[in-house]
C-alpha cells in the first residue's frame, strides 16, 4: 500500500520580497494539483530561532575543534 500525499512544505533559502515572491506563487499555482499558495510572512521569531540555531552550530563546532 502507498502513501498519499496532502500537501508539501517548501522553505526558501532566504527570505525574499513580497514583489518578487509573485512569480515564485504564480509558478506554483501553475502545477498540476494545486489547490492553493498561501506564502508565510517572515517576523522576529524566525530571526531569533535562526540566531539560536546558528549560535548553537558554532559552539559545537568549536568544541569539537577545541577537544579533538
Amino acid at each position: 500500500m502507498t502513501e498519499r500525499y496532502k500537501g508539501f512544505i517548501v522553505t526558501l533559502s532566504d527570505n525574499i520580497r513580497e514583489d518578487d515572491a509573485k512569480a515564485i506563487i504564480n509558478a506554483l499555482r501553475m502545477i498540476k494539483g494545486v489547490a492553493d499558495v498561501s506564502p508565510v510572512c517572515a517576523n522576529a521569531d524566525d530571526r531569533i530561532i535562526r540566531a539560536r540555531v546558528w549560535h548553537e552550530l558554532t559552539d559545537k563546532v568549536f568544541r569539537a575543534l577545541e577537544n579533538p
